[in-house]
């Protein structure tokens, strides 16, 4: 544990219950259908994002596409090459993550006012409309702009599809859920790589304007299928549909039974966190700083987004052909597969380590994952100055180009154990549901924001500073590690309820712990509570009637 208190969990008389439950979650068919409808509504959500990273990386490598954005320029062969400058590039790279921006404040309003399932159907919306202009672009701005819409859409979603898995799904699956949302960029990213490739030997305009109208297929799929989804449960009690909530839980969580215990206890441990989270709770942006606990969230809140982009990664998902040219792989053919390996080999050990991380200590997984990315980024940055070295001296240094290449590769794992596996996680389980969507809002600002300073200042970077820019990453996953052992609090094992109060009072949670105990204690005994009879004497009230 770190030096400074990290916050309790609840009694996990809930998490009891489910750690009875042994049967598997494929041989419930309400929950297997509850699941199979999440992966396209929810999960595909972060295939849109991993879709449009993967294609802006892979449109660098189309002649075509540099040609109609960039200039042309001699090459020291004499050859006629063209490139778009860095400035340019880095703006309709980072252009994605402005217009996440501009929808972070309103977002949180809207998943309130219309329920998740409507901000999802909003957000992919705009997604289809973006990516309709970035095909049809006609010159640098129109571009750009269609690529703010894109990110503009793309919060609403994240925002709620993130929420949704973590309300909808059973306690014993929800980490797997969450940590499986952020996987599913990789499948949008494999699905780029490979696209790219073959659009890559298209002559003309089409060869990059084919993968832009693409990348509207996801969106659309999300837009058939959400209505299909039953709405968040906690969202129908917040809006006072507690019977709406109670068969949705049923349904899902009991197969169908109304009158099981879990249900029963389930909606109490809800109804009882929102009953006092709306105490104190505005709904207002203030409430995120109103007290020393939300304060704590919404600084580790804005660490995590922070540290998701300023992580070193988006030299890979978006420059990795800038990276593989200053290292003296120039081919088109060669660089694209190199690419395609590289995501390929990011989808198979993110998705593998999605269904692994969950299962430990939150804090562990954070600090293997930051230490991992530490070792492997020094490694990389010295084979990085060597390969440099090697091409500006003219006797170009095979075996430091190949070094680099093999620690690219293997940065992907250490930083999926924590920051990809466990980020969605993490923010679900931090957050109380009356500030869950500010939360997460405030966690896609600061990845938004850190997103935009990257992937414009990247390219920039490398062009003035070559291997010596990486130096910068180093220092700043130091900073990460440090921060994850201070102040990164454990919340593995426990409902979401059960993490509620986490930063505050302890009566809290022995308040919502009691009504929970009290609803198994009657459902149990097939008894009614008496008149007068308060949660805090259930417990004697039982031994006094078995006397």
């Amino acid at each position: 544990m770190g030096l400074i208190n990290l916050g309790h969990e609840a009694d996990p008389v809930l998490t009891r219950i489910v750690e009875e439950d042994k049967v598997k979650w494929w041989k419930k068919p309400n929950l297997r259908y509850l699941y199979l409808l999440l992966y396209p509504t929810c999960m595909g959500i972060e295939i849109t994002s991993g879709f449009d990273s993967q294609m802006i990386n892979g449109l660098q490598f189309i002649p075509a596409w540099n040609k109609y954005f960039g200039k042309s320029s001699i090459d020291a062969k004499g050859k006629v090459t063209y490139a778009i400058a860095g400035e340019l590039l880095g703006i309709i790279s980072a252009a994605y993550n402005l217009g996440a921006i501009l929808a972070v404040p309103i977002v949180p309003w809207v998943a309130h006012k219309t329920g998740r399932r409507w901000s999802i159907f909003i957000g992919s919306s705009f997604q289809c409309v973006g990516a309709i202009i970035q095909c049809f672009s006609q010159h640098a701005a129109m571009y750009i702009v269609a690529r703010m819409i894109l990110g503009f859409g793309i919060v609403f979603c994240i925002v709620s599809g993130a929420a949704m898995l973590g309300e909808l799904s059973y306690p014993k699956e929800r980490p797997i859920m969450t940590s499986m949302f952020n996987a599913s960029w990789f499948v949008g990213s494999l699905i780029a790589s490979g696209i790219v490739i073959r659009t890559a030997e298209i002559s003309g305009d089409w060869s990059w304007r084919l993968p832009s109208v693409l990348q509207v297929i996801p969106s659309f799929v999300q837009m058939a299928l959400i209505f299909f989804l039953p709405e968040s449960p906690r969202w129908l009690i917040i809006k006072d549909r507690r019977e709406e909530a109670s068969k949705i839980l049923a349904k899902y969580h009991a197969e169908g039974d109304e009158s099981s215990i879990f249900v029963k206890a389930e909606i109490a441990q809800i109804e009882t966190t929102l009953q006092i989270e709306r105490e104190v709770s505005k709904q207002s942006w203030m409430d995120m700083v109103r007290t020393p606990g939300m304060r704590r969230r919404t600084l580790l809140a804005a660490a995590m987004g922070l540290f998701t982009q300023w992580s070193g990664n988006t030299l890979i998902s978006f420059y990795l052909g800038k990276i593989l040219v200053m290292i003296g792989y120039d081919s088109t053919w060669t660089k694209t597969r190199i690419n395609l390996g590289n995501t390929a080999w990011s989808f198979v050990n993110g998705t593998t380590i999605a269904l692994i991380s969950p299962r430990f200590k939150r804090r562990t997984m954070f600090l293997t994952g930051a230490i991992g990315m530490l070792v492997v980024y020094i490694a990389w940055t010295i084979g990085m100055r060597y390969a440099e070295l090697g091409l500006k001296t003219g006797v170009p240094n095979q075996s430091a180009g190949i070094a680099v290449i093999f620690f690219i590769f293997m940065y992907s794992p250490w930083y999926n154990i924590g920051n990809n596996a466990l980020a969605y996680t993490y923010m679900v389980e931090l957050f109380p549901y009356a500030q869950r969507s500010r939360g997460i809002a405030i966690e896609q600002f600061f990845v938004r924001g850190a997103g935009f300073f990257t992937t414009y200042i990247n390219p920039i970077g490398m062009d003035n500073a070559g291997w010596k820019y990486l130096i910068m990453y180093n220092i700043m996953i130091c900073v990460e590690v440090l921060t994850i052992y201070f102040f990164y609090p454990e919340t593995q094992g426990r409902t979401l309820e059960e993490l509620a109060f986490l930063f505050e009072d302890e009566k809290n949670n022995e308040t919502v712990a009691q009504a929970v105990e009290k609803n198994i204690h009657l459902a149990g005994n097939d008894v009614f509570p008496e008149p007068g009879l308060d949660v805090q004497h259930v417990e004697e009230h039982h031994k006094a009637k078995e006397v």
